[in-house]
């Protein structure tokens, strides 16, 4: 790379041992309050803890090249920890690493570049716009002046494609503009990975996290050339991963997922990153080792910060489905047990009703992880499914407890307490477009969750044709649901369409007597979520029906195969696939 001279940016954290309990000691401010930092043999940066056991363990979160102006070699250093970090969407952490070099150089001028960057979650369609121009603010007042802060033309550039992103004009307007500045500094800079893959994640937010195949596909081809020469740089794993995150391309993301396994067993966010491509192609094992990890580190790292333990959230409702899919009904019930407990110990109902990301909310991650387990169990008798949330206005746990009392209507055959549900669910949907237009222009995640609605109603209106018997119309709808669906972005890990549609199709295809169109149905799923066990249950009865012997018992061995260590009543269902 040619840079003018500056700091060494090859950097490897070291996580310590204290006493018998690990200590996730590569973080933030506790590298410079707990840790001794010392720079280590061959510039690398390790941190000590000098009152742990001799054998130590050490753990990598990446390496990576990136020189700057600084001359102060701890200023570097906590800029290089911030990177890795902001490479691993650890926003918080990475900031305070960041604040750590403007302490350490107060004319680092990418040290509050970086600080204004941690603001901007491109994939989750987030952004700080206030905070990150205060970050500025401390650079300089203006543009002219922060451009001022540094003399070395690459710096300048990452700074002035900050006044792009944080600019004047809607998101949506700022997020194209500043990947068009990266997009001209990734043809000046060809040979830097760190303006690749800036632009490579500036395709993805340009599109909100809705996914666009061929932005999607070009930050891909940026993803991999860094991976191919740096196989430690966390940032290029980890968006090589989001770019092929489907099931056509998840398999051209194995390599880089098991690195990035391996290079940030620190970094919970990196340890769940992987369990995408797993969940793309079917691999329900590895999903749920890699959510456990993310969750042992993500309740580690709260523990630290003196904040409880927790069983909601992203992680854990990955690692729900994967206990789902493995046919580990008793520990998905568990997990979803203790997130009902915490909910309940709570109390209180969620603050913002327009906030229609689950995961970002108590109430709202335990409303989902309730609705997954049911639609995977069907166990619509059971005291789980009876049970009530302090769901406030909110708009998402509303809609999905909705959802799920209409279906659990329809499947005991009360079209009437079916209908009256989904005619609830349809004034939530009213209301919650004409509150996100009043906000202005809709987003593209806000149009593919109204997408998502639509197909959900689409799935109501067949449950109350089948409560009524009228299986012939059932089906219908349940096809038109499909297509709805078909037509909509692809969305990763597990269903966004939470019954999905087509599997919806085939099993009512299977209760009309249409074993032909019901195998189809099934197999039409399975090329949307790969080895999903709801369907290939489906597809083994419908092929036994058809009397297709050799093709059902391959299906049913793909079942036994997933379902290797599942409890001894999901194993006993392999046996019955062929019972009438």
């Amino acid at each position: 790379m040619n840079h003018e001279p500056g700091q060494c940016g090859r950097v490897l954290l070291i996580r310590s041992r204290l006493g018998r309990r690990c200590r996730l000691l590569c973080w933030t401010a506790l590298l410079a309050t707990v840790l001794g930092v010392s720079p280590g043999p061959g510039g690398r940066l390790l941190a000590h803890d000098d009152a742990g056991p001799a054998d130590t363990a050490a753990r990598v979160l990446g390496e990576i090249d990136f020189p700057t102006s600084t001359r102060s070699e701890a200023a570097q250093q906590a800029f290089i920890r911030g990177m890795l970090l902001l490479h691993l969407f650890e926003y918080p952490f990475a900031r305070a690493e960041f604040l750590r070099a403007q302490e350490l150089d107060p004319a680092f001028a990418m040290a509050y570049w970086g600080e204004a960057m941690t603001f901007n979650h491109p994939v989750w369609d987030e952004q700080d716009l206030p905070a990150a121009r205060t970050a500025l603010l401390k650079l300089g007042v203006t543009p002219v002046q922060r451009l001022d802060a540094t003399a070395d033309p690459r710096e300048k550039a990452f700074l002035a494609s900050l006044e792009q992103l944080y600019g004047e004009g809607s998101k949506a307007q700022r997020d194209r503009a500043y990947s068009r500045a990266l997009e001209q500094m990734a043809a000046r800079f060809p040979h830097d990975h760190e303006v690749q893959l800036f632009y490579a994640l500036s395709l993805l937010g340009v599109h909100a996290g809705v996914r666009d195949i061929a932005d999607y596909m070009l930050c891909t081809a940026i993803a991999q050339n860094v991976f191919s020469a740096n196989p430690q740089h966390p940032g290029a794993a980890h968006y090589l991963i989001h770019g092929v995150d489907d099931p056509d391309h998840a398999v051209l993301g194995l390599a880089a997922a098991r690195a990035l396994a391996k290079m940030a067993p620190d970094a919970g966010h990196s340890q769940h990153m992987t369990s995408h491509i797993f969940t793309a192609l079917g691999m329900w094992d590895d999903v749920v080792m890699a959510n456990i990890a993310a969750v042992k580190v993500q309740n580690a790292m709260r523990i630290e910060t003196g904040e409880p333990a927790r069983h909601w959230g992203h992680y854990s409702f990955w690692l729900l489905y994967g206990y789902l899919q493995q046919g580990k009904v008793r520990q998905a019930r568990e997990l979803l047990q203790e997130a009902v407990e915490e909910l309940q110990a709570n109390g209180t109902a969620p603050q913002d009703r327009l906030l229609l990301d689950p995961d970002r909310s108590q109430v709202g991650s335990v409303v989902q992880m309730w609705t997954r387990y049911l639609i995977e169990t069907r166990d619509w008798e059971d005291e789980i499914a009876g049970l009530k949330f302090n769901m406030g206005d909110a708009f998402d746990p509303n809609l999905n407890f909705t959802f799920i009392q209409s279906m659990r209507a329809a499947h005991s055959g009360q079209a009437a307490s079916a209908r009256q549900y989904l005619e609830q669910f349809q004034r939530l949907h009213t209301e919650l477009k004409s509150a996100l237009r009043q906000r202005g222009e809709l987003n593209p995640s806000q149009q593919q969750y109204l997408q998502r609605l639509d197909v959900l109603q689409q799935e109501m209106l067949a449950g109350i044709e089948f409560a009524r018997g009228e299986t012939a119309a059932a089906a219908a709808l349940a096809a038109g649901a499909s297509r709805m669906e078909g037509e909509m972005p692809y969305a990763f890990g597990p269903p966004f369409v939470d019954w999905p549609a087509a599997e919806l199709h085939g099993e009512m295809l299977l209760h009309a007597g249409k074993y032909a169109d019901a195998a189809d149905a099934f197999e039409l799923q399975l090329r949307r979520a790969r080895l999903r066990v709801r369907s290939l249950q489906g597809l083994a009865r419908a092929q036994f029906r058809l009397g297709r012997e050799a093709e059902a018992e391959y299906t049913r061995q793909k079942l036994a195969t997933l379902w290797h260590d599942a409890d001894k009543p999901v194993q006993r269902r392999v046996d019955a696939l062929d019972k009438p």
